[in-house]
């Protein structure tokens, strides 16, 4: 069985044990949280000298998690009860933690801050596909082995749209166009959800879901070149010698056709249309006014949206004669 409390408190059953006898407890969603066990009917948390990767590994499968993020010990806070008084060691190949073998404790002492917190990554169960970008697309769910399309209702669709950008790290929601034809498994979230695993699914089929999502567009890079050799690489960064001429070039992956680039520095702003995806920014005789910190920013109107993303900060030191 799976329960979800507000305070994003996760308890599942197993066969081995009583049921609702592991749970993760102050975590940010389904996959983090304070290990925290069932013993003698109270809830006992998990030293972290008790608990290793191999552990770890095997409390993400149980709760349909990807792989461990975090461990560390007081990361989700401490347990108000009692300490678990066994060692766990398994192998990490087991679907429960409680069918691995433990062994008792070396110490019967667990330390203020070493009740163990994990962060599982989030399972790679939902995409969106059909958008031209990881961000924005049809809704598919990974459901019994296969990818099924979700559906939700007309005043559902919001609360749905702005789990999935949460889920699929793309920001925030943007708009939800009209639906393809195709008919969806139903989906019904409140919004504020980590994740379409902590939604109510429904039994009847609605129309397929559509999201655009804030971060449609990939990181543009950015990178200097010279034609004389003048560049070299210093300890901050690339450095220039005065008076040679210089390129920087602004690029991104072929996601949308058009767009341009916006060439910022510290002291003024250049723009300059896309052309297959790139666009070179030319500086001649490089003097002390070119230093400073330079980043690209890819700016294109897709789905009736202006959208844009920002390289990293390229540091350019003017040096020598």
């Amino acid at each position: 069985s799976l329960t979800v409390s507000s305070t994003k408190l996760i308890e599942c059953s197993t066969n081995s044990f009583s049921p609702e006898s592991l749970r993760l407890v102050d975590g940010a969603g389904l996959c983090s949280g304070r290990v925290e066990v069932k013993s003698n009917q109270s809830w006992a948390s998990v030293c972290k000298a008790d608990f290793d990767q191999q552990d770890a590994e095997v409390v993400c499968v149980e709760f349909g998690c990807g792989t461990p993020a975090a461990l560390q010990g007081g990361l989700y806070g401490e347990g108000e009860g009692q300490t678990w008084d066994k060692e766990f060691q398994c192998r990490g190949k087991e679907s429960l933690l409680l069918d691995c073998d433990t062994s008792d404790r070396e110490n019967n002492t667990c330390l203020p801050g070493n009740a163990v917190g994990l962060t599982c990554s989030e399972p790679d169960d939902v995409r969106l596909v059909g958008g031209g970008s990881r961000c924005a697309g049809g809704v598919e769910w990974y459901d019994q082995g296969e990818w099924r399309t979700v559906g939700a209702d007309d005043r559902d669709q919001r609360d749905v749209a702005a789990v999935v950008c949460r889920q699929m790290r793309c920001g925030s929601t943007v708009s939800v166009p009209p639906g393809n034809t195709t008919r969806g498994v139903g989906v019904f979230c409140y919004g504020s959800d980590s994740s379409l695993r902590e939604c109510r699914r429904m039994y009847d089929l609605h129309p397929g879901l559509t999201v655009i999502c804030s971060d449609l567009l990939v990181q543009p890079d950015i990178y200097l070149t010279d034609p004389m050799g003048g560049v070299f690489r210093g300890h901050q960064g690339p450095e220039m010698f005065r008076g040679y001429n210089f390129t920087i070039t602004c690029s991104t992956q072929p996601q949308y056709p058009g767009g341009s680039f916006l060439l910022t520095f510290t002291s003024s702003n250049r723009t300059q249309p896309a052309v297959n995806h790139s666009a070179a920014f030319l500086f001649p005789a490089a003097d002390d006014s070119h230093q400073g910190n330079y980043s690209c920013v890819y700016e294109n109107y897709v789905f009736s949206h202006n959208f844009s993303s920002e390289s990293e900060l390229l540091s350019l030191t003017i040096t020598g004669n």
